[in-house]
């Protein structure tokens, strides 16, 4: 039986027929994309260049600049006298293609955080770099993976989660207000910052640059904020990525300045007061810089970010949902400077945020085991600091401590310091080693307890070294008689908990506009919003860990902890009727009588020793 399929004619255009027409888009030179800085010769040269020279003079007249074409509209080039109506729609569609068609197609990410995240061509160029990529290897949270099974999450996809939202706010900013003229340079600067803000971020995070390096390098004041502006300029250096950035609009080297401010600060030293500090951006640009990393108030994408991503992998709820915050972001004049503002009826939300944070640093981010663990693992990095090698640049050997001078060698250096020591067989880490075998096998130290101070106190190392011996010393007459503790025995830190600017409301700087007139900023101060919202904003917790763990030292450290309290006039442990029970009644201070606390749901509180009812009271008060 013959087939019925129609055969197909041989020959030279069979391939033509099945072959798969290309893609085309309207594609717009990365130069236009900041066709706001324009004047008007630039406005009629890209006019020309679309195949519409003969309007130009049109525009002259006029005096259109860069400015301008985002609001001319169909009337308006029919009221200057371009016609007929199909090339003024021609015009406008090719206007348009100069701030809603890119020259190149973004790639996606799927984030389990975000959804599915594009990203400009030339982010992906700085992903796709080794000083980018070994953000894969430095955990989030440090040691808190060691506490929470779920923190497994990494600085690489926080990272790309800030370019991300930052891009959001920008662009949305720009959407609803498009007389803050933010160009494409404005929006890939901003991107590329939130991209690009934790590069320095050292081993385990904030364990390197906030334990290690200030006992390893006390001489030094070093954040990882400085390391990033290092590792960028290394980053675009030896990727030669400075033409590829001119190739996409950016401004060299005025925009890698702007990208640099918005990660540390303004660079190098502070000029007049009433001066404006940065040189990436002018003045009417200052909001720009509230967005990665803000200086002002706090309230930035990185903690967007880093709030749903750490909540997500701790199994913690978050309250603050950015996408809300989003829809009411707007920049209101405040002071002669341009600055973030929201709705009024938001600010409970941003109180509730800043609660996330301090809930965050108490459940996790402070947890007395991971704590623990990070003691122990900077102990273990201090005694194999000075035999561990990295090679840098020129050829020059760095160890762990030093690495930060080179940021070649410190390009090297990722949580595989942990392994590389574990799985080491040289003599010289045989201590090191096996603290960190014993944190493989739980063997830790023990955090003995908590108390806190009456007035603020000034972290030094030298002041927890001091009383580390403090509480050697502070051997009670009815504590464990047999057993010996010494200084080097105990761990003493003072953790900080606070609203992220020190004990300021961070509220107070931030403004809000009302329905009624989106204008105009306004404060709202805390007894405007509610009587329940903190007091204070800041405190300390004084911790002390013993390094001996068997039962009678613990058992003796614990009450020279009870006894160091008492003697030193901090705050009674939670523990402290239950492991020095003896020793508690001795202060006065330290008596379980409620006084000075609120009364009780149920209108009761002790009167006279005796405890009565609201209504008994109320009657002897009346009797009096």
């Amino acid at each position: 039986m013959e087939s019925r399929k129609r055969p197909l004619a041989a020959g030279p255009c069979t391939a033509d027929v099945f072959k798969t027409p290309e893609k085309r888009m309207a594609v717009v030179r990365q130069q236009d994309s900041d066709f706001m800085g324009w004047g008007v010769e630039e406005t009629c040269k890209y006019l020309h260049r679309e195949g519409f020279a003969e309007w130009e003079d049109k525009f002259r007249e006029q005096k259109i600049t860069g400015v301008g074409l985002r609001y001319l509209q169909e009337p308006q080039l029919e009221k200057i006298g371009i016609g007929p109506l199909g090339v003024r729609l021609q015009i406008l569609h090719s206007l348009r293609k100069l701030w809603q068609i890119t020259a190149e197609t973004n790639k996606v990410f799927n984030d389990p955080i975000h959804g599915h995240v594009e990203l400009h061509p030339l982010l992906i160029k700085i992903i796709d770099t080794p000083q980018f990529q070994r953000l894969r290897n430095i955990k989030q949270l440090g040691g808190t993976y060691f506490v929470f099974p779920g923190a497994s999450h990494n600085r690489f996809e926080h990272s790309i989660g800030v370019g991300y939202l930052a891009g959001r706010l920008v662009q949305a900013l720009n959407e609803r207000q498009p007389e803050l003229l933010i160009s494409g340079r404005d929006i890939l600067c901003v991107q590329i910052a939130g991209l690009c803000h934790d590069l320095g971020h050292g081993p385990f995070s904030h364990m390197f640059d906030g334990m290690f390096i200030p006992k390893a390098r006390p001489g030094i004041k070093w954040k990882h904020e400085e390391a990033s502006l290092a590792m960028f300029d290394y980053l675009v250096s030896d990727n030669s990525l400075e033409p590829v950035m001119e190739e996409h609009g950016l401004v060299l080297p005025e925009d890698l300045i702007f990208i640099k401010e918005q990660i540390a600060g303004p660079l190098g030293t502070k000029g007049p007061l009433n001066q404006w500090p940065y040189k990436g951006r002018s003045e009417n640009k200052s909001f720009l810089y509230e967005i990665v990393a803000n200086k002002r108030n706090g309230i930035d994408v990185d903690k967007w970010d880093y709030f749903a991503r750490d909540c997500h992998h701790l199994g913690i709820q978050n309250n603050f949902d950015y996408r809300r915050f989003l829809k009411f972001a707007r920049v209101c004049e405040v002071d002669g400077q341009k600055h973030i503002c929201t709705r009024d009826k938001e600010v409970g939300n941003l109180y509730d945020m800043f609660h996330t944070r301090n809930c965050l640093h108490r459940r996790a981010y402070q947890h007395k085991v991971g704590h623990v663990i990070e003691n122990m693992i900077t102990e273990a990095f201090l005694k194999a600091d000075k035999h561990i090698k990295v090679q840098g640049s020129g050829g020059k050997m760095y160890t762990l401590s030093t690495a930060i001078d080179d940021m070649e060698a410190y390009t090297k250096l990722t949580d595989h310091v942990f392994e590389q020591i574990l799985n080491s067989h040289v003599p010289e880490l045989a201590e090191a080693r096996k603290i960190l075998h014993n944190v493989v096998c739980r063997r830790l130290y023990k955090c003995v307890g908590q108390t806190q101070a009456e007035n603020h106190i000034t972290d030094t190392q030298e002041i927890c070294r001091r009383w580390a011996g403090d509480v050697a010393k502070s051997k009670p007459q009815s504590g464990v008689q047999d057993v010996n503790l010494q200084p080097e025995d105990f761990i003493v830190s003072v953790i900080e908990m606070d609203y992220g600017m020190k004990g300021k409301n961070p509220i107070n700087n931030v403004r809000f506009y009302c329905k009624n007139d989106p204008t105009k900023a306004i404060q709202i101060r805390k007894n405007q919003v509610s009587k329940l919202l903190p007091e204070q904003f800041a405190e300390q917790m004084i911790r002390v860990i013993c390094k001996k763990t068997d039962d009678r030292s613990l058992e003796a450290a614990k009450k020279h902890f009870v006894q160091w309290c008492m003697d030193m006039n901090f705050s009674k442990p939670q523990d402290g009727d239950v492991i020095a029970p003896e020793l508690t009644p001795l202060k006065a201070g330290w008596s379980n009588n409620n006084e000075g606390e609120d009364d009780e749901d149920d209108g009761c509180r002790p009167l006279n020793g005796k405890t009565v009812n609201g209504q008994n009271r109320a009657k002897k008060q009346i009797l009096k």
